[in-house]
């Protein structure tokens, strides 16, 4: 673990912790009787725009009829939802300011196993402002399955993540937001999650330009090869996507992909099942274009194809 100096990172903590907020939320409920009944909900956030925009977790704000933020300086604003990202847990939040306190966003693929990191955040609804806890991050590209669906590629930190927690930075020991907490498994022992800013980055990005994420389009539907499929069809590889149906006017039939080729490779990755296509196919832009290794009557070639918006 590389040395640092303790007085240099309470100062940049401190910085940090000015683009912490406090996100309350009330959500309207019906009772036993069909009455209205205001539920208040809290979470965190991290403005990263000094014109006002917040990220936070899409379960935090989920449901909502109102949503505040309160600033470090102790201002309350009212915030409206600008668009989500439910995939991810990703939520962008917009309040009307000027030049308020943003946080600076790292590269979680340069994250290690080891790596010192602080959370920051307001667990269970505290008053007294943002709460530091401290830990490593103890795994990268974790998945796991809550009440709301898989959620993939997370980081793993042992640093605690508590309710309240939810949408506040983990940042490195340079002040960088690597990402972003969340307590969507609740009673974790000893295991918090965050999700990694380059994930939180590209559908922040997408919702202040769009107001939702567009997400790229290859255009097929496939079936993940396996050891027992590839024997009873006797197909030539044990690994891979077998195309099953090229949607028409899409990029896969402009590249002159074919129903019963078999996907290989996308970009520099090797593609062994359906899942990891389109884990490859998220990670990039509309407009981009990739190379797809591809095997068909036995003899593999690359189609080079450009992706498109989602129909």
């Amino acid at each position: 673990m590389p040395s640092y100096d303790e007085s240099s990172i309470l100062e940049v903590i401190e910085k940090v912790s000015q683009s912490v907020v406090n996100i309350n939320t009330v959500r309207l409920l019906h009772d036993f009787y069909y009455q209205v009944v205001p539920i208040q909900g809290m979470g965190s956030g991290t403005i990263i725009d000094p014109k006002g925009y917040i990220i936070t977790n899409n379960h935090v704000i989920a449901g909502a009829e109102k949503i505040e933020a309160t600033l470090a300086s102790g201002d309350v604003l009212p915030g409206k939802l600008t668009g989500t990202c439910t995939s991810d847990d990703v939520a962008v939040v917009k309040v009307e300011g000027n030049s308020l306190p943003t946080a600076e966003l790292g590269d979680s693929n340069k994250l290690k196993v080891g790596q010192r990191v602080f959370a920051i955040g307001n667990p269970f609804g505290l008053a007294g402002g943002p709460t530091v806890t401290a830990g490593v991050i103890s795994a990268v590209n974790r998945s796991i399955r809550s009440e709301r669906g898989l959620i993939e590629n997370l980081v793993q930190t042992d640093a605690a993540i508590n309710p309240g927690n939810s949408g506040g930075p983990l940042v490195d020991i340079e002040g960088k937001v690597v990402a972003i907490n969340t307590a969507i498994i609740p009673f974790a022992q000893g295991i918090g999650f965050a999700i990694p800013i380059n994930t939180v980055r590209r559908c922040s990005d997408e919702i202040i330009l769009h107001g939702k994420v567009i997400r790229p389009w290859l255009g097929v539907s496939g079936l993940s090869i396996t050891p027992e499929i590839a024997s009873y069809y006797g197909l030539p590889v044990e690994r891979g996507v077998l195309i099953t149906e090229v949607m028409s006017d899409s990029p896969a039939e402009r590249a002159e992909i074919q129903k019963g080729d078999i996907i290989l490779g996308f970009g520099e990755s090797a593609i062994k099942s359906v899942e990891e296509l389109v884990r490859e196919i998220q990670k990039r832009r509309i407009g981009e274009r990739a190379r797809v290794l591809l095997l068909r009557d036995g003899e593999k070639w690359i189609a080079d194809v450009r992706l498109e918006q989602t129909p």
